[in-house]
């Protein structure tokens, strides 16, 4: 099989041909169908701080998996060949793909079969690769961590591949949406999501007094900002990993008695859950598609936020 390998910080990805190995026992071979492309995968070619979640090297990237099973290992029940999946990235054997054991950008990968979750028939393969990280990582940082809930006041920092994900969701949930983010086109974009109001600054949420902010930016100033503006007793929740380091102020924390919270990745049912908004026609999220070889590019429009929503190459 074909897969883009990566070496080690500030290499190109090379494509290799690769054996496909025997699948082992609680495991099954799927034919990678979408893989999603995210700024952790840009984090991981460009911050050797990333080196310490890979595993061994070299390893084929990619952790945003949607495919069709096609071989069965032993020990597995529950799913067979044919059956549609997604692989849930925050593996609960502790290895996740792309980081941990080679991943989707490739044609084939073996993953855990509990890891898998079944993608419901009108949802798309590129839906599905974006709902195994965009969609479980925004609903688990509003709703597990976050304890979002009914007629709640939110604010969402960055309306990226993320952002507009939780937004769509605190949206859904009835939930009273404050969005922010520096682009116009964002701001436009969470407008129809049906946020109620649009801003340039975290800044400008304070007036709001949010129950929480969940913050998809994470560059340090916006998380700091968000501990300002967000209401007394209120909770922050940082997801984004803009800039790997912040300063923000003790004092406010503390003074107002602030629940400061990270999020990362999310579960098999948190991936259950978006599927299932997937499937209700009330969350579609912004895909921009690509082609398998276009995947180093991919990467380099990432880079540098040049890609609109959530970016997927399609493998035939």
């Amino acid at each position: 099989m074909k897969g883009w390998h990566f070496f080690g910080t500030n290499q190109s990805l090379q494509l290799l041909e690769k054996e496909v190995s025997a699948v082992k026992k609680g495991y099954v071979l799927i034919k990678v169908k979408a893989a999603g492309i995210c700024h952790s995968d840009v984090g991981v070619l460009n911050d050797k701080k990333w080196m310490k979640n890979i595993q061994y090297t070299p390893i084929i990237m990619g952790h945003e998996i949607a495919g069709v099973i096609i071989e069965v290992g032993e020990g597995v029940s529950g799913f067979e060949v044919g059956d549609r999946v997604g692989v849930c990235p925050v593996s609960k054997l502790g290895k996740s793909p792309g980081y941990g054991y080679d991943g989707g950008f490739a044609e084939y990968v073996s993953a855990p079969a509990i890891d898998l979750v079944r993608i419901p028939p009108n949802v798309t393969f590129k839906q599905a690769a974006v709902g195994t990280d965009a969609g479980m990582t925004s609903y688990h940082a509003l709703f597990a961590r976050g304890g979002a809930k009914i007629d709640m006041k939110i604010g969402i920092i960055g309306i990226g591949g993320l952002g507009e994900n939780a937004a769509r969701m605190a949206v859904i949930k009835g939930c009273d949406v404050y969005a922010v983010d520096i682009d116009p086109a964002a701001r436009e974009l969470a407008i129809s999501l049906g946020v109620k109001e649009v801003y340039e600054s975290t800044a400008q949420l304070t007036p709001h007094k949010c129950d929480l902010i969940v913050d998809f930016a994470g560059f340090g100033t916006t998380t700091e900002d968000a501990i300002e503006a967000v209401k007394k007793q209120g909770t922050v929740v940082l997801v984004g990993m803009g800039k790997l380091e912040a300063t923000m102020s003790t004092s406010s924390i503390i003074l107002k008695e602030i629940s400061l919270k990270g999020s990362n990745g999310g579960t098999v049912e948190d991936i259950e859950a978006v599927y299932s908004l997937y499937a209700s026609g009330q969350l579609n999220p912004t895909i921009t598609e690509i082609s398998f070889q276009q995947i180093p590019e991919g990467l380099d429009r990432l880079a540098r936020n040049k890609v609109k929503g959530r970016l997927v190459a399609a493998i035939d």
